[in-house]
């Protein structure tokens, strides 16, 4: 593979995270719509559109293949294939989490609600500012910009801690509520974990300038 079309087919990979991206943050907005207003058909369209997700992942993960096989890559380029595969790996898993949280729509179409969504929506437009400026430090390759991500994680946890505590509460105190509260739960830890994968991609970016794989967020498991 000549020079110049090896360097064409990376600008084509990045591309391909970016575009990805957007569908994620995309799927993640109409997921939390669809809880918010209840919206089933809103709901099955995540549900359905997941597939193309999973598609442009599986797409980008070939072309990094074909990239690696056809030409030796230098060092800096090879950070960048290595990086982008585990990138395209945590969009595929947001995007799992937001097809999840349609799901959930779904599963509680008729449960009445035991606490008012304001902590959930404020996860969400936590994690997806997280994911957008995760996307923009690769753009940018800024390793600053990039740590600033992981930082943003705590806020996310401290606001998963309150919901659980609050949905404990709930739960202690009418045995009633248990399910319901149990199903807004997962509705959080899907929330956490789109945050947790969005730092993934951060560390990635650092990666890929640096070399080095740096532990942002010491809570994941």
């Amino acid at each position: 593979m000549p020079r110049e079309q090896f360097q064409r087919g990376l600008r084509d990979v990045e591309d391909g995270v970016l575009e990805m991206g957007s569908m994620v943050d995309r799927q993640l907005d109409r997921a939390m719509q669809a809880l918010i207003d209840r919206d089933l058909p809103l709901a099955d369209a995540v549900i359905r559109d997941d597939g193309e997700v999973n598609r442009t992942r599986f797409h980008l993960d070939n072309m990094c293949v074909s990239l690696l096989a056809q030409q030796a890559p230098m060092a800096s380029d090879l950070r960048l294939i290595v990086a982008v595969l585990a990138m395209v790996s945590d969009l595929e898993r947001m995007g799992d989490h937001a097809e999840g949280i349609a799901q959930i729509v779904l599963l509680t179409r008729d449960e009445p609600l035991v606490k008012p969504l304001v902590d959930l929506p404020e996860m969400a437009i936590q994690a997806r500012q997280m994911l957008r400026d995760a996307l923009d430090a690769f753009v940018d390759r800024d390793v600053e910009s990039a740590y600033l991500v992981g930082r943003a994680d705590d806020s996310v946890d401290a606001l998963y801690e309150r919901v659980y505590r609050d949905l404990i509460a709930i739960m202690t105190t009418d045995g009633a509520t248990i399910e319901p509260c149990t199903h807004l739960l997962w509705i959080a830890h899907n929330l956490e974990r789109i945050a947790d994968r969005a730092t993934n991609i951060a560390e990635r970016v650092v990666f890929t300038v640096t070399g080095m794989l740096p532990e942002m967020d010491v809570s994941r498991y």
